[in-house]
C-alpha cells in the first residue's frame, strides 16, 4: 500500500459528484429551495446546484430505474440552518434529529452545533450541520 503523501492531500478537493434522480428538475429544485441556493443551466445531462465551496452536485436524470438511497450533509451557518428548517416546516417536509428518522420534528446538538435529516423526492437521506463532526 502506498505511503500517504500530506502535500498532496492539501491539495485533493471534491469538485462535483452525480446526485441520481427520478426528475432532476423536481431533486434539484428541492434542495436548491430547503438550502436557498438556485439550480444552474443544464450542462449535458446534468443539472447542477453549486454549493459555496466550490463543489457541485450534478443532479442526473435516472428514470424508470430504482435509486438508490445515498448521504449527503452540508455544512451550513447558524441562519442558513434556521431558513432551512423553517423551508422544510413550509415545504410540510418532516425532519429528525437522526439518521434513523425515529425523532421527528427535532433538532440534534452534536459536535456544539446543530444538526437536522431529512429525505429528498428521491428518498436521499440529507443532512444539515452548523458544526462538522469531530474526527479523531
Amino acid at each position: 500500500m502506498p505511503q500517504h503523501d500530506a502535500s498532496a492531500a492539501a491539495g485533493v478537493q471534491l469538485n462535483h459528484t452525480v446526485v441520481y434522480a427520478r426528475d432532476r428538475a423536481l431533486s434539484a429544485e428541492f434542495l436548491a429551495a430547503v438550502l436557498g441556493l438556485e439550480v444552474g443551466a443544464p450542462f449535458g445531462p446534468f443539472l447542477p446546484v453549486d454549493l459555496g465551496n466550490g463543489v457541485t452536485l450534478d443532479y442526473y436524470e435516472m428514470r424508470g430505474e430504482p435509486i438508490q438511497s445515498q448521504h449527503y450533509a452540508f455544512l451550513v451557518p447558524e441562519d442558513v440552518f434556521d431558513a432551512a428548517i423553517a423551508r422544510l416546516e413550509v415545504l410540510d417536509v418532516s425532519y429528525y434529529a437522526d439518521p434513523g428518522h425515529t425523532e421527528p420534528g427535532r433538532v440534534n446538538g452534536l459536535f456544539g452545533g446543530r444538526g437536522a435529516y431529512f429525505d429528498d423526492p428521491d428518498g436521499h437521506n440529507m443532512e444539515i450541520i452548523t458544526r462538522p463532526y469531530a474526527r479523531p
